[in-house]
């Protein structure tokens, strides 16, 4: 068949003289449209960011990203070092403690961030995009769960195992990072400082409902916020640092070696609260989507990692000089003063890396539900003119609830710690296992360079993990619960997707039998345009079968619409629809998206219409099936099997996820269901 691309007319006009008349096509001939996705009124802005950016872009996409980027690793000084001499440890603040701590977090931010992150894993984008399923779709494009192999199958499991975690992940920052600003009040307000927890379920519940109204123009504050926070820990530290510079000689990598050999055991312990100085350094990675590589790094590297340097640097100058203050080291570093000023830039601060958190889960269901690992949702958009700003409620309610159980629970950054610390180091050793992969297969690295890399981050991230692994029974089996959770209803959805697939497609009639029997004048056929949605791309969908049998008429216009996702962030419009007209009035339409893209039918057939198949909107019937599935004992050997519980729990997924009407964007007035009973 033929497969050339004819391009179209943008305009909109019934009359346009140079529209492809595409119903004229011989039947097999594929057709693209290579121009203008949608109407140009309807047009949708999708801001890429700029491979390079300089000058003036480079700085707005650099502040901008210090608000969405870096809220959640810049407010770690609230409680890192508070943490690390916990009294759990029994650790008192000498000078040989205090240097060997300050060394371990100078090289846990060089080698995890500035090293593993922004000098590595950052190049493994997917078409500029980062995260879990992008890095999974980085190592396997354009193949099925089904035929990864067993290597492949457990590589996809790590992946889904490190987006469980970030979900725990995200549950937990925005409770961390609000309760160690509102832990200030013990230092500035005593007298309240009783009230933490419930002013922090204040903040987190207004947070979380605000969450509908969209972040465009609170996100256009975040950057300066960021900015003005950044500033201000520098100064405090640097006020420290001008009258004990001899604290900088703590850099030297002696002093942590010295810490370790001298605390043995006790010394691993501490690694656990060592590690929140990097949490929040995967966002680095998923966020590259939206500001670009080259603004992240020049972010890390200008700003935020100097001033944390220069924070901690100054808390542990003030605990060598008073070491009283280990209570709160972060807010006894201000003059009194500015105490309650610094509590309300350190609240500002704490909500902006919640927020950061929140829209990163936003961000990643929206992927997985592409993708097909997550059932569809609803998904807002919160803006006319950016694309990636979304509002998913169910997750959102899902994290407020989590996040306020949490802070209730725990009450304070201590006992949270333990929690916080194994889903960061977890997320983290997962991405460094999936990079060794991607390093190979698409970067084409030699074996030794990409092991040797491997096993430096690997070291570290063991360590840190394994020394939050002990606290399991204190905090940790939280993300660890959650995190198992949501790996089993998202693994269980793709193979449940995949299964049902697989028995539909054996029930399937071939296309060209179908468009035989329908050819005989006995079939009537009435005005208009049928769509039939479906997922496959060949065969008869079941509900065009049942259509037939039970209204005994088509539409003289028929298209059999299936919507795909490709393994890339977003798609062009010469890759997005192909229509293949079959004969008899039928046609096949592929529209394809990215899985960071929402589908449109309405405005698939919108471009459909312009290649001279009339889809007018009030012409036009949809029609969908409602499958009742009914699971049945399957053979152990086949393809996709499940045990009959997790078939149960796929049924259950199946009947609250959002209806395809809806998902789809397609007008509920124009859709006819048809209901049908499916054993799998």
């Amino acid at each position: 068949r033929s497969t050339q691309p004819m391009s179209i007319s943008s305009s909109t006009d019934d009359g346009a003289a140079n529209r492809v008349d595409a119903s004229v096509a011989a039947p097999g001939t594929e057709l693209h449209a290579t121009t203008g996705m949608f109407p140009v009124d309807r047009q949708p802005k999708v801001h890429r960011p700029d491979q390079n950016p300089t000058g003036k872009r480079l700085a707005v996409l650099t502040l901008t990203a210090l608000g969405v980027v870096y809220g959640d690793i810049g407010t770690s000084p609230l409680y890192s070092i508070k943490e690390c001499f916990s009294p759990m440890y029994g650790l008192t603040p000498t000078r040989d403690n205090v240097y060997g701590i300050l060394s371990l977090i100078v090289w846990a931010l060089t080698l995890v961030i500035s090293v593993k992150y922004v000098s590595f894993v950052l190049r493994a984008d997917n078409r500029g995009e980062g995260g879990g399923f992008a890095l999974l779709a980085l190592i396997f494009p354009n193949r099925g769960l089904d035929r990864h192999g067993s290597q492949g199958k457990v590589l996809v499991a790590l992946a889904l195992c490190g987006i469980a975690l970030l979900y725990g992940d995200g549950v937990i920052t925005p409770a961390m990072s609000v309760l160690g600003a509102m832990e200030g009040l013990e230092i500035a307000l005593p007298n309240v400082a009783h009230f933490i927890v419930p002013i922090t379920v204040v903040i987190l519940a207004t947070l979380f409902f605000a969450q509908r109204l969209g972040t465009h123009m609170v996100g256009k504050a975040f950057g300066p916020i960021m900015l003005l926070w950044f500033v201000t820990i520098a100064v405090l530290g640097m006020r420290e640092i001008v009258a004990s510079p001899w604290i900088l000689s703590a850099v030297n990598p002696m002093y942590a070696f010295g810490f370790l050999q001298t605390h043995g055991t006790l010394s691993f312990f501490v690694l656990g609260s060592v590690v929140l100085v990097i949490t929040g350094g995967e966002a680095l990675y998923a966020d590259m989507g939206h500001f670009g590589r080259r603004p992240i790094r020049v972010a890390w590297l200008v700003l935020v990692f100097p001033a944390l340097l220069l924070n901690y640097f100054g808390q542990g100058a003030l605990l060598v000089r008073d070491p009283s203050a280990v209570a709160n080291p972060f807010f006894l570093l201000a003059p009194k003063a500015l105490l309650l000023p610094l509590l309300v830039l350190a609240t500002c601060a704490a909500v902006v890396a919640s927020q950061a958190m929140i829209s990163g889960a936003f961000s990643v269901t929206r992927q997985g539900i592409q993708l097909g690992f997550i059932p569809r949702m609803e998904i807002r958009h919160t803006s006319k003119t950016e694309e990636g700003q979304i509002y998913i409620p169910e997750v959102n309610w899902f994290i407020a609830v989590g996040c306020l159980i949490i802070v209730m629970g725990f009450q304070n950054t201590s006992r949270l710690g333990a929690a916080y610390g194994i889903a960061v180091t977890g997320t983290m050793l997962i991405t460094t296992i999936l990079f060794y992969y991607v390093a190979r297969m698409r970067f084409r690295w030699q074996a030794w360079q990409a092991m040797t890399a491997t096993a430096v981050f690997l070291t570290v991230d063991i360590a840190f993990f394994s020394a939050n692994a002990v606290k399991v029974a204190h905090g940790g089996w939280v993300p660890l619960a959650l995190g198992a959770g949501l790996f089993l209803l998202m693994l269980t959805w793709k193979r449940g997707r995949a299964l049902l697939s697989r028995r539909l497609s054996n029930e399937t009639m071939p296309i060209q039998l179908f468009l035989d029997s329908v050819a005989h004048p006995a079939v009537h056929r009435v005005s208009g345009t049928a769509v039939f949605m479906t997922g496959s791309d060949n065969g008869v969908p079941p509900v065009l079968l049942h259509h037939l049998k039970h209204n005994k008429v088509l539409h003289e216009r028929v298209l059999l619409v299936s919507v795909k996702t490709a393994d890339v962030p977003e798609t062009s419009a010469s890759e997005r629809i192909r229509v293949i007209p079959l004969g008899q009035g039928f046609w096949r339409v592929i529209a394809t998206y990215g899985f960071m893209e929402s589908p449109n039918v309405p405005r698939v057939l919108a471009v459909v219409d312009q290649m001279g198949i009339r889809c007018k909107p009030m012409e036009t019937s949809y029609f969908m099936g409602r499958e009742r599935l009914i699971p049945v004992p399957g053979r152990s050997d086949e393809p996709f099997a499940l045990p009959r519980w997790r078939k149960v729990l796929f049924g259950i997924m199946s009947r609250n996820a959002r209806s395809a009407t809806e998902f789809f964007d397609i007008p509920p007035n124009r859709v006819v269901e048809l209901g049908t009973q499916i054993e799998f």
